[in-house]
């Protein structure tokens, strides 16, 4: 199978019907309160695209240079930028926009959990924890344990954005756990299954001497950590941008940290101290977070 020939198989059929059930939802012009509308999900989709292209491709290629993994010159097309072959930055796009359409999908159709109560320890101990595993990921890599070293990767590029994730809105992510839980498992799993097939297949081989060499069925543990940490990053990423809370918990940062006198009248609970309301300002109420 070749990677262009996986990609429409697996990834842009999927992709397209899930844009076709988008379309005919956004021309229904339903409103869900808890997260922002219409033009926003697709901007969040593109930011979350270039985000995945800039900060994937620098660890992409050092994987393949040093032969973490490699493909099969008779799968691929030829066209190489840097290490990694053209279909590889197309893995990265099409991945991200059919799981960010399935959350929106998901997010249309799920109840919705009620009243957000904001929780500060929640985004201490969780960045605390992955901090940690971090740790040991760069033990393991630097100690120089080869078979290690697949795995220890994917801890070193995917949990200090997770961490980042977790530090602004653990609470947040927490509040939509169903939504998340359900926008991240399925497509973790069908991807899952899909590279099993294509490693199966010989479109792309992972180094034995640089993993464990544990699997889960077919599919090396490796390769389902990385799908893993990739769909969470983007149904987090996604959840965090869309939600309200959010964009009620960066505006009360955003004014504590850089105070304005045209600022807007803030309740005690986003942090930001009550002051009488300057003649001539905006004095609209934020919701609380």
């Amino acid at each position: 199978m070749t990677y262009f020939g996986f990609l429409f198989q697996f990834l842009a059929g999927p992709l397209i019907i899930f844009l076709i059930i988008t379309w005919w939802y956004e021309r229904r012009g339903k409103i869900i309160p808890e997260f922002q509308n219409r033009r926003a999900i697709w901007i969040a989709i593109v930011l979350h695209v270039l985000l995945a292209v800039t900060y994937t491709t620098p660890w992409d290629n050092y994987l393949v240079a040093t032969g973490v993994w490699y493909y099969d010159p008779k799968l691929i097309s030829g066209l190489i930028l840097g290490w990694v072959p053209i279909e590889e930055y197309t893995f990265f796009v099409l991945e991200t926009i059919l799981t960010g359409v399935w959350w929106w999908f998901l997010a249309r159709r799920l109840i919705p959990p009620g009243e957000f109560k904001p929780g500060r320890n929640i985004r201490i101990i969780l960045p605390t924890i992955l901090g940690m595993v971090w740790m040991g990921g760069v033990y393991v890599f630097v100690s120089g344990w080869k078979p290690g070293t697949y795995f220890s990767l994917i801890l070193l590029w995917a949990l200090p954005a997770i961490g980042v994730q977790f530090a602004f809105g653990a609470d947040i992510l927490w509040h939509f756990r169903k939504l998340v839980a359900l926008a991240v498992l399925p497509v973790f799993l069908y991807i899952s299954a899909a590279d099993s097939l294509a490693i199966s297949s010989g479109t792309w081989t992972i180094d034995p001497a640089q993993s464990t060499g544990i699997f889960i069925g077919r599919l090396p543990i490796e390769e389902a950590g990385f799908f893993l940490t990739t769909v969470m990053l983007i149904g987090f990423g996604l959840t965090l941008t869309m939600a309200r809370a959010s964009q009620e918990r960066w505006t009360s940062w955003r004014y504590r940290w850089f105070p304005s006198p045209d600022a807007p009248h803030l309740p005690k609970r986003l942090g930001v101290k009550h002051e009488a309301p300057v003649s001539g300002t905006r004095t609209n109420l934020l919701r609380p977070n």
